[in-house]
């Protein structure tokens, strides 16, 4: 279906035009109409959606008239002749991760990203293959593995940049020095001229027609020029302003060719957009390295790591293919990141200031042992022994590289309002001059009161490089005047502006100071002959704007955020920092009207690492139905809008807003995942809050959230109400008054259920003095719905010879008449937020003599034992949720710790080998908080127990997410994409999951019994 305009229109093209021209304007209305009547395509024009597409990976924000996202290829042209006819500009969009602002602006924005990505045609044997631009790089990849070549372009966003979108930018990569650019990867183009021509470009010898006419118009420009080409094109392999017109007189380091052949389709490579729609690419493939190995060089100064940069790219014989740095602030907050931090550490010998990664790539290891020493060598020669950290085997090569690629992003989780800026970072200089540069840009940097973050391609001259600024206040000035000092020293050493990431609008207006005046008019005469229309991504490349125009700009002059009273604490983020330090001030002094959530919500910098497929968590929603407003980026731009006022004065109450949030499942993948640490989830529980205080609570919001108020008075209807189970017309019913779905069973309930089954466990006093003492935290689910799970855990726990205290509200005794203790996860995830506080402060004030006593709490639920991790300390509860914090574990956390000292030999005695395959599904918050490493070492402790790990996202159910009719179809189909064809891959096999809803979903999707691991343990004790 198409997504739905704005509110009230319809989908007659009539009604379209009226009603659109209503909220923007008669050509908006006319385009909307046309696109809806003409194709079946998604027509995107309501002003969440316009926001959504306004901003890439850059400071800038150009709300676009409308954006179309196309099912079919053939319906770009016709949305291109809908263009010309209403003379709308087009603004191509792949994955949307520019970081200079080539995929924003006010036409119409095609996004190819989520249908137009197939594999037209493969040719193996000629090492070839044709794709549509929407496809991704690592999906590529990933189809192309099994037949032992890739394509070897690999930029760090190789997750979810596109290859239109890698073309238009000339993309380069970690492996450059041995691959080469992208430009260098290209061998044809199909591409669309504004007119509607088709052009097929390739060899310019053997071309005809149209693509001729335009090769001989652009050799005859080139051959005019051999002067002024000679002296102002760079002569260094990373070059990527304006147009390729020396591919008739190269000025490349590496030739555009191997034969010296013309390409004409090279002249499309790093035109971002503005010459053609690209249909197809045809790129040339390169044989998979069968080994590599990785050299990690320490060095105890920035600059001895830019001078050794020299040194290293002579060693390797052709083996060579990475040299790429990492800068002491990457280091230090990849240390602070949960998901990088143990990787990072393995690479570091003492406190470098900076590392570089040195890789060797080749038929065998064996053979690439010798370059490793070399390696070793080499940097003894220079006066630095025992600075290099061999990694040899794959997988801590493969795991620090993912630190490498995420690079860019780590550097930009810097709290405050000054953040790393990108409009220098693609400078490119010779590498002999490399250590000079980088050392007068520093300077530079001190004497504007700021430091430059580092990393990238110290093999290629190309360090990417982004001074901390301040973009709502002086950031705009600031960068003018470095990029004035900076732009000598690239003429000084004779390298160029504009290296990797694209011209867009933040360079250029440089691309005259770059190349002159000649050079320019030719660029734009090349323009002028391709798209005398100026409808492709006008201002780019040819009569762009300025780079510091503070109106392109996502903080511009006018943004004002909302004040707001939030009901979580975000006081940590609400800091301001110095640019120079990167010091931070206190929390809760940073300025912000909404008390640190806006700041929260703004450190998503649009980088689209959520938009990835093939690993973590995030995001589920977009997997299934890869919109950008389910994108954790997309309701992040979504919140940002809203708390600024541009989605109208409503802020958090906007209805727009909870459609974008509406498919959150809270799973917390972007708590890990996301580089810059947004947590979605968290904010879904604010909005919710804000957002339900004016709209009010549904009766399935009420249900849901006072479950652990009720389950002890329903419990003694268990008879009754789980009728609803076994008569359809009931299912029916509830359906109607509830919003669940009749097709989903509903958890049953026990009339005998732990918390009525008499005294367990030890009391509070024996705890105390116990010499293995444990206190186990038994929640609403695992108590009224799956009491077993409770029994098996304790019944292990006292196998392994623990003094088990159950926590209840009643520290006398265990009874039907005691009260279970809550965490308030229901009540949260309904965004009524004061009842959540309400039942976390009970269950801390019940926990914290024991958390002071260093006893740990034990819990089997991940969503609730974690809430007191996480949500459990922004409630205001001080310093006694931060002491429970630092006590609260998972049965298998805290099992595993356990087994490391030797405190579980007697357990391990008493259990019987494992006779079935296990399978295990990991909760989304075990995988956000790290935790499935330990589940899979407690259920080791089995003898001949050999766990697979399910590599799954969210399995949909999330709470009570799945059980929504309105969610129905959706929570489904996050549950086929990988984890209920595995479970049904295995039939005989034991399915492991910890989360009550992971189980009802696996249940329900593939009529498979999941257990808890506390049940698998116990079920294999031999009494």
């Amino acid at each position: 279906m198409n997504a739905p305009l704005p509110r009230h229109i319809t989908d007659t093209p009539a009604n379209t035009y009226e009603r659109v021209a209503t909220i923007s304007n008669e050509v908006a209305g006319k385009l909307a109409a046309r696109l809806r009547a003409e194709t079946q395509g998604e027509v995107l024009f309501s002003a969440a959606d316009r926001g959504r597409y306004a901003t890439d990976a850059s400071i800038y924000q150009v709300t676009p008239v409308g954006v179309f996202v196309p099912r079919h290829a053939h319906e770009v042209p016709i949305a291109l002749e809908i263009c010309r006819d209403l003379n709308v500009p087009i603004v191509p969009r792949g994955g949307g991760t520019s970081q200079c602002g080539q995929t924003t602006g006010a036409g119409l924005v095609i996004d190819h990203s989520k249908h137009i990505r197939n594999v037209i045609q493969l040719d193996v044997e000629a090492r070839t293959v044709e794709v549509e631009p929407g496809m991704v790089l690592d999906h590529l990849n990933a189809q192309l593995k099994a037949h032992g070549v890739w394509f070897p372009v690999d930029v760090s966003t190789s997750a979810q940049a596109t290859l239109g979108g890698m073309a238009g930018n000339n993309s380069c990569g970690s492996r450059s020095i041995a691959y080469g650019n992208m430009v260098h990867n290209v061998v044809g183009a199909n591409a669309w001229l504004s007119n509607g021509e088709l052009m097929q470009l390739g060899n310019y010898g053997t071309s005809s027609g149209r693509a001729q006419q335009m090769g001989d118009f652009v050799k005859h420009l080139a051959q005019g020029l051999t002067p002024e080409l000679e002296a102002h094109w760079p002569k260094v392999m990373r070059r990527v302003a304006g147009y390729n017109l020396d591919i008739f007189n190269n000025q490349n380091e590496r030739p555009y060719t191997h034969d010296g052949s013309v390409n004409l389709a090279h002249l499309l490579i790093g035109s971002e957009g503005t010459l053609g729609l690209t249909k197809s690419l045809t790129l040339k493939l390169s044989d998979l390295p069968r080994a590599k190995v990785l050299g990690v060089v320490n060095f105890d100064s920035f600059y001895k790591a830019m001078d050794a940069a020299q040194h290293i790219v002579k060693l390797g014989d052709g083996t060579l293919t990475a040299v790429e740095l990492v800068d002491r602030t990457m280091i230090d907050l990849s240390l602070q990141n949960p998901a990088f931090a143990p990787t990072i550490r393995t690479a570091l010998i003492g406190e470098p200031e900076a590392v570089l990664l040195v890789e060797f790539a080749g038929a065998n290891k064996e053979m690439l042992k010798p370059k490793m020493r070399q390696l070793v060598e080499l940097m003894g020669d220079l006066g630095m022994p025992g600075s290099v950290v061999e990694m040899i085997d794959d997988t801590p090569q493969k795991n620090l590289w993912e630190v490498r690629k995420a690079g860019l992003n780590i550097m930009m989780s810097l709290k405050g309002d000054g953040k790393p800026v990108s409009f220098i970072e693609d400078c490119a200089v010779p590498l002999a001059n490399l250590a000079e540069y980088t050392d007068e840009l520093t300077q530079v940097f001190k004497r504007h009161g700021t430091k430059g973050t580092w990393y990238a391609h110290a093999s290629v001259g190309t360090l990417h490089v982004r001074p901390i600024l301040d973009m709502r206040r002086n950031g705009a000035a600031k960068m003018r005047e470095i990029a004035d000092e900076a732009s000598a020293l690239v003429r000084k050493y004779k390298g160029a502006y504009s290296g990797e990431h694209g011209d867009g609008l933040c360079r250029g207006e440089w691309i005259e100071w770059q190349f002159g005046p000649k050079i320019n008019e030719a660029f734009t005469q090349i323009k002028q002959h391709l798209d005398p229309l100026n409808l492709l991504s006008p201002q780019r490349i040819v009569n762009p704007p300025k780079m510091d125009d503070t109106s392109l700009m996502r903080f511009g002059n006018d943004y004002k955020v909302i004040p707001i009273q939030t009901a979580l604490d975000w006081r940590a983020w609400d800091v301001q920092n110095d640019p120079a330090t990167e010091q931070t001030t206190a929390p809760g002094t940073g300025g912000d009207a909404a008390q640190g959530f806006a700041k929260a919500v703004e450190m998503c910098n649009n980088n689209g690492t959520c938009r990835k497929f093939d690993a973590g968590t995030m995001c589920p929603s977009y997997r299934v139905t890869r919109d950008e407003k389910h994108l954790t980026r997309g309701r992040a731009n979504t919140l940002r809008l809203a708390l600024s006022g541009q989605l109208g004065v409503e802020g958090l109450s906007n209805p727009e807003l909870m459609e974008a949030m509406d498919l959150c499942v809270g799973c917390k993948g972007c708590k890990r995942d996301c580089p810059t640490g947004v947590d979605m989830a968290r904010m879904k529980v604010e909005t919710l809050h804000h957002y339900k205080a004016k709209h009010g609570f549904s009766l399935k919001d009420l249900l849901i959230a006072y479950l652990p108020r009720y389950a002890r008075h329903a419990a003694r209807w268990s008879g009754m109400l789980n009728l609803r189970n076994k008569i359809p017309l009931l299912a029916q019913l509830a359906e109607r008054f509830t919003g669940l779905s009749a097709q989903r069973s509903w958890p049953t309930w026990q009339g005998q259920h732990f918390f009525n089954q008499g005294t367990q466990g030890v009391s509070k006093e024996a705890v105390l003095s116990a010499d293995k003492p444990v206190v186990l935290f038994v929640d609403t689910f695992n108590g009224y719905f799956e009491s077993s799970n409770a029994h098996a855990a304790l019944r292990v726990l006292q196998a392994a010879g623990y003094s088990v205290h159950v926590a209840s509200k009643n520290e006398r005794g265990h009874g039907a008449d005691a009260g279970h203790l809550c965490c308030g996860r229901t009540f949260l995830a309904n965004g009524m937020v004061d009842k959540a506080r309400e039942h976390a402060r009970e269950l801390i004030d019940t926990l914290l003599p024991f958390a002071e006593r260093g006893i740990a709490i034990v819990g089997l639920e991940p969503s609730c034992l974690l809430t007191l991790r996480d949500e459990a300390l922004v409630l205001g509860l001080g310093d006694s949720a931060h002491r429970v914090s630092e006590q609260a574990l998972l049965l298998e956390e805290f099992l595993a710790r356990e087994a490391k000292t030797g405190a579980l030999d007697e357990l391990k005695l008493h259990l019987k080998p494992a006779d079935k395959a296990i399978l295990l599904h990991g909760h989304c918050h075990q995988k956000a908080f790290g935790l499935m490493p330990p589940v899979l070492d407690v259920i080791r402790l089995i003898p001949n127990a050999a766990p697979e790990l399910i590599e799954s996202s969210c399995c949909g159910m999330a709470g009570s997410f799945g059980y929504e009719a309105s969610h129905l179809e959706v929570s489904m189909q996050m549950a086929e994409l990988s984890l209920l064809p595995a479970v049904r891959a295995k039939p005989e096999a034991i399915v492991v999951a910890d989360g009550t809803s992971c189980r009802h979903q696996i249940e329900d999707g593939a009529a498979r019994q999941a257990i808890h691991v506390a049940q698998l343990l116990s079920d294999h004790l031999k009494y």
